[in-house]
């Protein structure tokens, strides 16, 4: 998973450089903040060579870090990694494939047929069409599964939904510099004892009075005022639905939790916390993944037949290698050693899967 995503992050560099920075992209890498006072256990559990440094102490931390908590004993800050606009990649992306001569079908396909070639059926605005291809590569997001079965082929996916806010930030309480940061620890939300007794009394409610997962983050939004804060709490595996509004999993009251988690360890937000923003945007996706939280790229049932799928929350930074690992596949080049760890054959290794199943960080943001 290094390897494979240090690749990408090296193709969009060279995507930026080349398209003059078309899609924002930074490299202040992520910042990992933590209570313990031991982080050795952490450290070894990270990938060999991988550029980090590590700071301890709390002179240390409010000289480089000032906006993290005073409870904030240890922060590990990698440099590899940032942000960008995934929807400016897109943007790029389809600008390259219309000028090599791809056309573009947008609807719902709502069956395939598989003889000497595919055939699709389309659902268009326009009414229904009939597609014939030699190669199809099913990457439908949170529907991969739906697309395979209808070839009758099944995937080891589910589906998670999670949510995020952006909000403009009035009152400057996110450095525009500051890097991607992550509280690392679990954590119990800073309730009054009036409105703890009033969530533990309803049962629905109850499990926001007890401690909730690791993992809220928070980041400079764009080159306005606006942050980003998510918190990818949810557990519960839910079916895809076209219209979002539908989704049970909608949560109504994330962005009181997510802000509240979010000053756990930045109190600048504190402010947001009695005073809710007002300007903001309340958004969420399925995070489609393997219960190893690995991706699926490859070869998938007849020849000719490839997917791209469940990239989890690491979607956009994954992204540009997933692509390229397939192509690589679709057009027989050579492979990356990581290929076959990220394909379908992991499942005939069962030593690595049940170490990938024991595993207790599934790396979930």
């Amino acid at each position: 998973m290094t390897a494979f995503t240090n690749d990408s992050i090296e193709r969009m560099r060279s995507l930026a450089g080349a398209s003059n920075d078309a899609f924002n992209m930074t490299t202040r890498g992520y910042v990992l903040a933590t209570r313990q006072e031991d982080v050795a256990s952490m450290l070894a559990g990270l990938p060999k060579g991988i550029e980090i440094d590590v700071c301890s102490g709390r002179d240390r931390i409010n000289e480089s870090y000032p906006v993290l908590s005073n409870e904030i004993v240890n922060v590990i800050h990698t440099h590899v990694g940032g942000d960008i606009s995934g929807q400016q990649l897109g943007q790029l992306m389809l600008q390259e494939v219309r000028a090599a001569g791809a056309k573009r079908l947008q609807g719902e396909v709502l069956a395939i047929d598989c003889d000497s070639h595919f055939g699709l059926q389309v659902e268009t605005a326009n009414g229904s069409e009939a597609v014939r291809a030699d190669v199809v590569v099913n990457a439908a997001g949170p529907f991969v599964d739906r697309v395979a079965a209808m070839l009758e082929l099944k995937l080891p996916v589910r589906n998670i939904y999670q949510q995020k806010i952006a909000f403009e930030d009035i009152h400057s309480a996110i450095p525009r510099n500051m890097p991607f940061s992550i509280d690392l620890d679990r954590k119990t939300l800073n309730w009054s004892d009036e409105e703890r007794e009033l969530l533990a009394g309803d049962e629905d409610l109850a499990w926001l009075a007890e401690e909730l997962p690791g993992g809220t983050h928070c980041r400079p939004d764009g080159s306005g005022k606006w942050v980003k804060l998510g918190w990818a709490y949810n557990e519960r595996v839910s079916e895809p639905q076209q219209d979002l509004a539908n989704e049970p999993a909608i949560d109504p009251q994330f962005p009181e939790i997510v802000i509240r988690g979010a000053a756990a360890f930045i109190p600048a937000l504190e402010p947001y916390v009695e005073s809710p923003p007002t300007r903001f945007t309340h958004y969420g996706g399925y995070y489609t993944m393997t219960e190893e939280n690995w991706p699926l790229i490859g070869p998938l049932g007849p020849e000719g037949f490839f997917v791209v799928g469940a990239l989890s929350g690491f979607g956009s930074m994954s992204a540009c290698a997933a692509g390229a690992l397939c192509a690589a596949s679709i057009c027989g080049k050579p492979l990356p050693d990581y290929a076959s760890a990220l394909s379908l054959e992991r499942y005939k290794d069962d030593m690595l899967i049940k170490e990938l199943r024991n595993s207790v960080d599934k790396g979930l943001l």
